[in-house]
């Protein structure tokens, strides 16, 4: 029985080492496969790398310049006085200028002096700029980026009565609802018409409104070298003896002497009517004129238009205002008394 036991030990024993050796195999068939793959990736995801860091296979001293996106709108904008811009050479820090463009239309940069820039794209002036500095061996094969900080010759000029006056780049297609409403709006004293002068050409007016809807065919195109100026709204103030004195806007253009009592809240019954008159400021200095306001009033005469800046001061009369305070005291008095009487 022993002899027997120990035969069946030896047995199984045998059969193990069968089943190791085979999974042995099979494990080394799979590590024969995977090998080759992953070496193979590795030599991919290498070459890549390479790739990457050289931009040809000729050109492996220079690191690749970074990719520069240009829109159209970049590319149709021309330098030229008074543009600011940064110009900048890639892995060359030393040559990084931040220059305006002179009256001549040059900028002066690092090693290679002046570069005549009016009249070019930024694409052109880069071209001429990377030109001149391999040209002159200062850099070999240079890759030149330009910013442009501040559109002066491609920008239009917006004045008058805007909340941020100034200069304001004309970027493709631009028209004056969008440019007025970059300069932060109307003011509270714009007037109703806008002057736009184009370059060599003489002014044009537009009428205008807050609301811009009213003259959608007011929203002309804008070009680079315009100037448009918003007009301010001739005033005329209404002072003394009158309900609300004060300042009012002639929208229309035209006001007259009836229109701006109005305004004012008419006059107080203490004003003298025949005094009335309009101060009006001359190339002589200050002049006075009479206003029959009683006669206007009662529609015996005709309205008397005013001008801007006029000044329409209705007096006070002494005799009204004695007259009024002595109303005033005997109600005062009258008042007292009542109370008085209906107490116990």
């Amino acid at each position: 029985m022993r002899a027997t036991a120990q035969i069946a030990c030896a047995r199984l024993q045998q059969k193990m080492r069968m089943v190791w050796a085979f999974c042995l195999s099979c494990a080394l068939a799979a590590t024969a496969i995977v090998l080759p793959t992953v070496a193979l990736a590795q030599t991919t995801i290498a070459d890549a790398r390479t790739a990457t860091a050289s931009p040809s296979a000729t050109n492996t001293t220079s690191p690749a310049a970074p990719a520069r996106t240009v829109s159209a709108a970049d590319s149709a904008v021309r330098l030229g006085p008074g543009d600011l811009i940064n110009v900048s050479v890639y892995n060359v820090p030393e040559l990084d200028t931040k220059i305006r463009v002179n009256t001549d239309g040059d900028i002066n940069l690092p090693l290679i002096n002046y570069v005549h820039v009016d009249g070019l794209t930024i694409d052109e002036a880069e071209s001429v700029i990377a030109q001149r500095l391999e040209t002159g061996g200062f850099v070999k094969n240079p890759h030149v980026q330009i910013f442009v900080q501040e559109y002066t010759s491609q920008g239009a000029s917006v004045l008058g009565e805007v909340g941020k006056p100034g200069i304001y780049p004309i970027l493709g297609g631009q028209r004056l609802f969008s440019l007025i409403s970059a300069a932060g709006g109307f003011t509270d004293r714009a007037g109703k018409s806008v002057t736009i002068t184009h370059r060599d050409q003489p002014p044009f007016t537009v009428s205008i409104s807050r609301n811009l809807e009213e003259h959608p065919e007011s929203d002309v195109a804008i070009l680079p070298g315009d100037t448009v100026i918003v007009r301010r709204a001739d005033v005329v103030y209404v002072v003394g003896d009158v309900g609300r004195p004060s300042g009012f806007l002639m929208d229309s253009g035209h006001i007259s002497v009836l229109q701006a009592i109005a305004l004012a809240g008419g006059t107080n019954s203490t004003a003298k009517l025949s005094g009335t008159r309009i101060v009006r400021k001359g190339a002589t200095g200050l002049t006075m004129v009479p206003v029959p306001l009683k006669q206007l009033m009662e529609a015996k005469t005709n309205d008397m238009p005013m001008q801007a800046e006029d000044i329409l001061f209705v007096p006070t009369s002494s005799r009204k205002r004695m007259q009024a305070r002595s109303a005033e005291a005997a109600v005062q008095l009258a008042t007292s008394v009542g109370l008085v009487a209906i107490r116990p």
